[in-house]
């Protein structure tokens, strides 16, 4: 029997003759792990790093339960391997039991914190000096994210906050995120490990740990500070937490609720509901400007009693340095036998939102009633994600897998060479499960737009919006993939106008949808806030 490698959010290639599963897969079974009872000579678990390791006691213990040898946990970033002996189970063991007895204590103790900071924001007055450097927080406990829209979001505002400040910015995050300047100071803080193996729980006391190493790193290095910008995240105060330690401005990038989010495009609920809910207002009321990317937000936030006055309505954008029509795209096209051919381009994590389920039924049904494209026509998806199984299901059912690449995720620098590949670039998303507004800003939209590609979309909100139809992009029904199939077949047949839609995308994106232009409208709206008429910074 060969060994049995476990991998969770590793980006390492395993050798051919292991037995490799996704440890999110495993079965919770008990009779399916029973059945793995010593049966394998050796184990391991390969993971991101080893301060993320999901359930690590639950992880070691299968690991362990599994293996009549060896069993061990190797990381991507340092390739550290940690063996699991029975003194380390003991000890995560004990800690597993000793957080499982602390939840109690850990949400009173968060609650009294939310109510403390809450009672210091009526006697809060800050002042905004740009001549010294921004603070960015990344706090989600998310890791070896290596593509998609919170990397191009993060680089983007990061990498260009010194064009307005008078220093180079100070990134503090849970992760190293691709794309973004090799000179701009970056300070890692990771989680201990408590809490870790009881899921969500973790990120309330994250919170803790978060504020604490922070605090200690800039207490030593005693950077002056402008402001503290943060993108919000489930159960995180740290943002405000350390603008009140610190009296400095508070920029809040707030991306929707997420605790709607989980609802409907995660797990469907949402652990001490209430305590989350309370966070969301406390980081709202403390902010002194919220940066939202779709009117849609801003409508939530103001139905909650935000005043329009401190929210800025900011689309997502693109480096079109980086995305540009000059691109050469020849080299993916040969890797994946694509030269000769009309190619059909997606790219995205695959999410509930994005439609690519239905772009993969589309181009199924484009095969299936114009069966001339067989030969010529090529659909490129790139990405992975949750609707991944749905998108294979559509292919088979339609019998066009072998006309379909999945390339899998690819890491942000490659994106735009992926893109290049093609000559249609497709946009499908589809609206929400429960008939509210999509609030979404998609930033492959504006990826596409740089690429001068001719685009089909979604007439949806936001992108419905910024597109004119058969002026920047040939628009169609949101969800409905017969209405896809008819966009992509004019844009296939009318190769002169694809080219005519892209060249007026790519205007439209760079005169307004650059992540300069993005920033700088943070920086002139966060002004606003400060100038003599509204000192005391509105609520």
């Amino acid at each position: 029997m060969t060994d049995y490698i476990l991998i969770q959010n590793s980006a390492r290639k395993p050798p051919p003759d292991a037995i490799v599963k996704q440890f999110g897969q495993i079965s919770a079974n008990i009779k399916s792990h029973l059945r793995q009872f010593l049966r394998y000579p050796n184990t391991e678990l390969w993971v991101y790093r080893h301060e993320a390791v999901f359930r690590p006691f639950l992880s070691a213990l299968l690991l362990r339960l599994y293996s009549r040898g060896r069993c061990a946990i190797v990381s991507d970033v340092d390739n550290r391997r940690v063996e699991i002996t029975p003194g380390l189970l003991l000890r995560w063991g004990a800690r597993y039991g000793r957080n499982r007895l602390g939840i109690s204590a850990l949400l009173r103790a968060t609650e009294s914190e939310v109510a403390r900071l809450t009672a210091l924001l009526p006697a809060r007055r800050v002042h905004l000096d740009l001549s010294k450097r921004a603070l960015y927080l990344r706090t989600d406990l998310g890791f070896g994210i290596r593509s998609g829209g919170s990397v191009g979001h993060i680089a983007g505002v990061l990498n260009n906050l010194d064009q307005f400040t008078g220093q180079k910015p100070l990134f503090l995050s849970t992760d190293r995120i691709p794309t973004t300047r090799d000179d701009i100071e970056k300070h890692l803080i990771l989680p201990n490990g408590e809490f870790s193996d009881l899921g969500l729980v973790q990120q309330i006391d994250f919170n803790r740990q978060f504020v604490a190493q922070a605090q200690a790193y800039l207490e030593k290095q005693r950077p002056e500070l402008a402001f503290i910008y943060q993108r919000s995240g489930l159960y995180n105060f740290s943002g405000t937490a350390l603008a009140l330690r610190y009296n400095l401005p508070f920029v809040l990038e707030f991306n929707g609720s997420e605790i709607w989010t989980t609802k409907h495009w995660g797990s469907g609920r949402v652990p001490f509901e209430t305590l989350a809910e309370s966070i969301e207002r406390l980081n709202a009321r403390a902010a002194d400007l919220i940066v939202v990317v779709s009117q849609p937000i801003k409508d939530q936030l103001l139905e909650q009693g935000i005043t329009a006055e401190k929210v800025l309505v900011n689309p997502n954008a693109v480096n079109v340095e980086r995305y540009h029509p000059g691109i050469d795209g020849s080299a993916v096209r040969a890797r994946y036998g694509l030269e000769g051919k009309r190619v059909i381009g997606f790219i995205g994590t695959f999410g509930a939102w994005h439609g690519a389920e239905v772009l993969a039924e589309a181009f199924g049904k484009l095969m299936q009633k114009y069966p001339a494209y067989r030969d010529s026509v090529r659909l490129l998806m790139i990405g992975d994600g949750t609707k991944m199984a749905l998108v294979k299901q559509h292919l088979r059912t339609y019998s066009v897998e072998a006309l379909t690449v999945l390339t899998g995720l690819v890491p942000q620098e490659e994106g735009a060479e992926h893109l290049a590949a093609a000559d249609i670039l497709a946009s499908p998303h589809v609206p929400n499960p429960d008939g509210t507004p999509f609030f979404g800003s998609p930033t492959k939209l504006f990826e596409y737009m740089a690429m001068g590609r001719g685009i089909v979309a979604s007439d949806l909100d936001q992108i419905g919006q910024i597109l004119t139809h058969d002026v920047t992009a040939w628009k169609v029904k949101p969800g409905d993939s017969d209405d896809l199939v008819e966009g992509l077949k004019v844009l296939l047949d009318d190769p002169a106008r694809a080219q005519r839609l892209g060249e007026a995308a790519r205007q439209l994106v760079v005169r307004e949808y650059t992540w300069r232009e993005h920033t700088r409208k943070i920086i002139e709206a966060l002004q606003a806030q400060f100038a003599p008429q509204t000192q005391s910074t509105p609520r």
